[in-house]
């Protein structure tokens, strides 16, 4: 289950010229399908690995990666 952490990684990569989801990964060097769950938000990323996209798109990584704390348990 990941965390509550959703990202704007695919409009990212559709206003940088329609950039493949392969472009990407072969740019932080992980496999296209690590990007693929990463917009599914299947899966959250390493802190190293969220740096690198961010650059690739010259953005801060609080701009790509948004963290929705959970509400907390009713009593």
């Amino acid at each position: 289950m990941a965390a509550n952490v959703t990202n704007i990684i695919r409009r990212l990569r559709f206003d940088a010229g329609e950039m493949t989801q392969q472009a990407l990964a072969d740019r932080v060097n992980v496999s296209r399908q690590t990007i693929v769950a990463l917009e599914a938000g299947k899966y959250v990323p390493s802190l190293l690995l969220a740096f690198r996209i961010a650059e690739v798109f010259g953005r801060r990584v609080d701009e790509v990666f948004i963290h929705e704390p959970e509400a907390p348990d009713p009593e």
